[in-house]
This record gives structure tokens, sequence and C-alpha cells, in this order.
């Protein structure tokens, strides 16, 4: 059986991960361009990163050191590109995954014509990739609203900047939808209760007369509005595209076989799926609006605002799935970080550099599960493995790299055969780029090694690792060849 004919390959970047490139041809500051590198280390020099307050915020827009700001310069892919694709398609990419950084096309959001400098980059990039046969799968906003947006209206819970978002998609949609057929709305939508500045432009020192949880709520509903307008203006200006949305899948098992355990997380994994059930369904769950009802937290909405969301669903789903985690009501459970979270570690399974623990089987739980709930095709957008790669004799051997990807693909595989609908997988990241949480640069998750380190020394040189090798023969093979 196996994958489709037609089946999807390749890797995904963020733009304020990899371009850099920050004040280049008319950027404006995202919020990632504020935030500093975060090293386990007692250096004073390294701590201004602890919270987002406006103090820190207004401290690093006045530092023009970018040495603890790794965003600001990512791999330089602003320049690379080129480099960069033509490696890719060595490796038998069918696609790429990118984002579009809101602060090129619009440099506070609040323009009302786009950045001609901006608009430029990215029909380049299209178009080169369209030229050596690599399909674009676009993000409009992965965790990069504008920061003058979040300073001025504490970003999405403000209903202003749904109509600011509208019209950057608008602007999307028009100029690149001839290169462009696959579309995301918003990056991993669920992540705002878990990092509500990078997700949403929310800083806490402004939710002076509601709680962060409710602001979080209220700038998620936005989003949903936001995104089914930009779903509804899709359709219209490119016909033959699909809009996914994009959730972070953080399945949980219960520790033990003790109801206690195994209530803590049946409500632990309904609540991962909220923002992919109203992007999908159309509608709000109704445990969820029982459960803000009980905790005090109510949100505005417009008359029509559930009308929209109703009639401009997704057609697909995205996820980025990197490992699993346990629950249990036991509060003295040992636990052990993930994407973004901790959980309750989990003593079956082996974990990474940085204690995410690896879980293949979760993979095709997760597949199964999605494709049951929702009945639409599935696009795995992320998946990967942070290492402290050793680079020696110009490269790096990663065998456990090669061993944790052809685990995933074997049960991603086995899921497919069990009669899940699946579009395609891109790897998280295809080359070293800047961590999303860490910010390091020795987080590395690529098949692709860049010369650089968590300070910003190095040449940027870019050397093949070898499960760049291994991936690429995974690619020709599609998927039959995991050896």
């Amino acid at each position: 059986m196996g994958l489709r004919d037609d089946f999807l390959w390749g890797g995904a970047l963020a733009a304020n991960q990899c371009e850099g490139a920050y004040d280049v041809d008319g950027k404006g500051l995202s919020v990632e361009d504020v935030l500093t590198y975060k090293p386990d280390t007692s250096n004073t020099d390294y701590k201004k990163h602890i919270a987002v307050t406006l103090e820190g915020i207004r401290e690093a827009m006045n530092d023009k050191d970018n040495t603890y700001y790794p965003k600001r310069r990512g791999i330089d892919f602003y320049h690379h590109y080129k480099e960069d694709l033509a490696l890719f398609k060595e490796m038998g990419f069918n696609v790429l995954r990118v984002s579009i950084a809101w602060t090129r096309i619009y440099p506070t959001g609040e323009e009302e014509t786009p950045n001609e400098k901006g608009l430029a980059f990215y029909e380049d990039l299209f178009k080169e990739m369209r030229r050596i046969g690599i399909e674009p799968l676009v993000t409009l906003h992965h965790y990069e609203p504008p920061l003058a947006l979040a300073l001025k209206y504490n970003g999405w819970t403000d209903r202003r900047v749904i109509d600011m978002f509208v019209r950057y998609a608008k602007t999307c949609f028009e100029y690149y939808g001839k290169y462009v057929k696959y579309w995301l709305t918003f990056n991993e939508v669920d992540s705002i209760f878990r990092h509500p500045f990078t997700t949403a432009g929310i800083i806490p020192d402004q939710c002076k007369e509601r709680s962060v949880e409710e602001c979080c709520y209220q700038a998620l509903h936005h989003q949903f509005v936001g995104a089914a307008l930009a779903a509804k203006l899709c359709h219209e200006i490119i016909p033959d595209a699909q809009i996914g949305c994009m959730l972070t899948k953080l399945i949980t098992y219960p520790r033990t076989c003790a109801p206690e355990d195994v209530y803590l997380t049946q409500k632990k994994n309904l609540k991962n799926m909220f923002a992919s059930d109203v992007m999908m369904f159309g509608e709000y769950p109704k445990l969820i609006l029982k459960e803000m009802e009980n905790n005090g937290i109510s949100i505005d909405m417009a008359e029509d605002d559930l009308d929209i969301i109703r009639k401009y669903p997704c057609d697909y789903l995205s996820f980025s799935y990197y490992m699993s985690m346990a629950e249990s009501a036991d509060p003295n459970a040992e636990r052990t970080p993930g994407n973004t979270v901790l959980g309750v570690k989990n003593p079956y399974l082996e974990a990474s550099d940085w204690g995410w623990q690896i879980d293949p089987e979760g993979l095709k739980i997760s597949l199964i599960e999605l494709y049951d709930r929702y009945k639409k095709p599935l696009f795995i957008v992320e998946n990967g493995f942070g290492a402290k790669d050793v680079f020696e004799d110009g490269t790096v051997h990663d065998p456990y790299r090669v061993d944790y990807f052809r685990k995933h693909f074997k049960a991603m595989i086995e899921a497919v055969d069990e009669g899940v609908d699946l579009l395609g997988y891109t790897s998280w990241a295809p080359i070293d780029i800047i961590s999303a949480s860490s910010n390091q640069m020795s987080k590395r998750y690529g098949f692709i090694y860049v010369d650089q380190d968590d300070l910003g020394k190095g040449t940027l040189k870019r050397y093949k690792k070898d499960s760049f090798y291994w991936y690429k023969k995974v690619i020709e093979s599609n998927g039959k060849d995991l050896d």
C-alpha cells in the first residue's frame, strides 16, 4: 500500500527563524526581534529574556547590539535562499513550507499600501521554488505579529487587528496566488495559552482590565474570525487553492489507569484540539464554552462572528508532532519539557538532549485520531529532532537523527495503510536555524549544517550531514526504502 503517488515530501521553515535581515529593505520589527538568546547559564548578561515586559521590550528596541537577539540574523536565508533551495532540491523536495513575515509586507501592520521590496523578495522566492519544481506551502502568521500592533493594541486582543490581518492576507493572495496553492493561516494556533506574546502579540503588562488568560481567549476568537475571512478571500481570489489550519499535536497519555489520571488526560487532550475544532467544524465546542463560563471568562463577539466562523472552515488540517507526554493527578510526579510545555515523564520513552520524549507510535495514534475526528485530509508540517550535533570531517555524522526519522516515517506509513488521507510531510527543519523557544543555534534540527554558533559567530557556510543523503533516498523511494 504505502503513500500516495503524489505525496509531498519536503521541509519546513519560519521566516523569523531563518531569514535574518530584520532591518533590511523596509522591514518593520516583529515580536520575535525583541526576544533574546536563552542558554542554560547564570550569567546575568543573558537574563534579559526571563519575562516579556514593556520595559524589556523597550530595552530591546533600543539595543543595537544584535548579539543576544538571534532571530534578527537567522541564518541569512534572505540572501542565501537560492543556495538553500538548490540543496533542498538535491534532496528531492517537491514541497517547502515557508512563512511570510507580515512586517516585510506591512512594517507596522497599519500601512494602507504594502512595502514593494518586501513583496519583491517573496515573489522572487516563490518564482525560484516553482522554477526548480518545489511546491510552496505558505504560512501567513508564524509567531511574528508586528511589534507595533503589540505595543499599540496589545496585539490580537483588539478587534481592529482582524482588518489589518485580512488586508495583509488579501495582498498575499493577490500577489502570490499564481505561485502558491497551499496556504496556512496561523502556526500552532492553539499555542496562544503557552506563549501569548509570540502567538498573538499580547504583553501581560497591558492586560489591565482582564486577566492574561481572558486576553488569550479574546485574541484567539479574533484569530478565528480572521482565519475564516482569510479562507473566504483565498477561495475567491485563488479558486484552485486550499487553505488549512495548523495545530500543535500534543498527545497526552494517562500516567496510570487510575480514573483520576484518565480524567485529567482527557481534559488535556480536548483542550489541545479546541482551536482546530473551531477552525475545522466551524463552531465552538460546547464543553469549552462551559469551561469558560465556569471560570468566569467572557469574550466580546460581533453579531456575525459565529456565522463567519461557521461559513468558512478550513480545507485540511496540518499539525506539528514532536513528542508525547503523560498526565497524573500525583502532584509529585516527575515532569519533563516538551514543545513549549511541561508534561509528566513517561518511563517507557527515551528523550532528546532537551528532554523531549521520543514517541514514533504517538505519531500514528495522532494521525488516526485526527483523521477520524475531522474526516478531512491531513498534512504533517513539522516533525523533527533537535540535537547537539558535532561537526567533524567537514560534516555531521548523525545516525540518531536517521533513527528518529526512520521510526516516525514507519509509523506515518502504517497510519496511511490504516486509511488516513495524508497529503504530505515537511520535516522541521531541513537546515539548521534558530530555535523557536530558546533562540539557540546549537539546538540543531537540519539535514544541512550551518556554520554559526549561538552568538552569531561563523561563516554561515552550509554542509550536508549524513542524514541529508538518507532523506534523499527516502524521498526517491516515496518512503519505501527506510534502511
